[in-house]
């Protein structure tokens, strides 16, 4: 029997109401996807909203910045987007060894502790992004070496440790113990049952988790802003620095690029969450 879950009672308000407020939240949501992405079709020097002209100029640009050789500035645009991977693949790989384990002891232990590390874990997400970047800041400073990239990495890894885990926490609390009971009663030990038996049911969970953790290690900015050095920069601080005088045209063609390959990262997450997808 399939049950309506918007009423019609009241001439059908209760649903109109529902369904307005629906497209209300996602175009405030997407507004600014829309005009970004409208105005990298422009053909104007300017930003100037609509635009009169449409061209694919400066995605041209884009392509030009990432074959040739910038030299306004101190990194190029290629250092930075490497960069900025090299930091999202380190930042993925710390903390899905850190969760997993971790995911798996909270589940299986005593459920005081549990809601206590989850509360310790969830406070990056408290804290204001500006007060954790001066917090990390004061930190590098005060070790008085130069830890080159990791200035960066540790702090994203913080930043992204709560998304991971309640991703890996999730996929836990659908495996039950008797599953692993099962399997060393069969004779595997209790670390083979755990790589052959849990792991493989928390596949879905901790991809998600990963993909969580390399958009927004890659995303990141706020932190970031205090983290970087003339060296060590990413994408996310190259497009900022092509923005402090004027806009450039060209960062919202390479912003509709990465706003691409976020939703389609997104979107694999949400299969994977559903489990209508697997990669492995």
């Amino acid at each position: 029997m399939r049950v309506g879950l918007l009423p019609t009672e009241g001439g059908g308000t209760y649903r109109f109401a529902v369904i307005a407020l629906a497209i209300v939240g996602i175009l405030i949501s997407s507004l600014p996807v829309i005009v970004v992405t409208i105005m990298s079709f422009s053909a104007a020097d300017n930003t100037g909203f609509p635009p009169e002209a449409l061209s694919l100029r400066w995605y041209g640009e884009v392509i030009a910045l990432f074959t040739n050789e910038d030299a306004s500035s101190a990194q190029s645009v290629v250092d930075s987007t490497l960069t900025s991977l090299l930091v999202a693949v380190i930042v993925m790989a710390i903390s899905t060894l850190v969760c997993i384990p971790l995911a798996y002891a909270l589940a299986r232990g005593d459920r005081r502790i549990r809601a206590g590390m989850e509360l310790l874990f969830t406070l990056p997400l408290v804290f204001p992004l500006v007060i954790l970047g001066i917090a990390f800041l004061l930190i590098a400073e005060s070790l008085r070496v130069d830890i080159g990239i990791w200035r960066i990495i540790i702090p994203h890894v913080a930043l992204v440790l709560p998304f991971v885990l309640r991703n890996c926490l999730g996929a836990m609390s659908g495996i039950s113990v008797e599953l692993e009971e099962a399997a060393v009663s069969l004779g595997a030990s209790p670390l083979r049952a755990i790589w052959d038996v849990v792991i493989p049911l928390m596949k879905a969970g901790i991809l998600a988790g990963l993909i969580f953790a390399l958009i927004i290690s890659f995303n990141e900015f706020t932190i970031t802003f205090f983290m970087y050095t003339i060296d060590v920069s990413t994408l996310p601080i190259w497009m900022y620095s092509r923005t402090v005088s004027s806009l450039d045209p060209s960062t919202l063609a390479l912003s509709v690029f990465i706003i691409f390959a976020d939703v389609l990262l997104i979107v694999l997450v949400d299969k994977l969450i559903a489990g209508r997808a697997s990669l492995f």
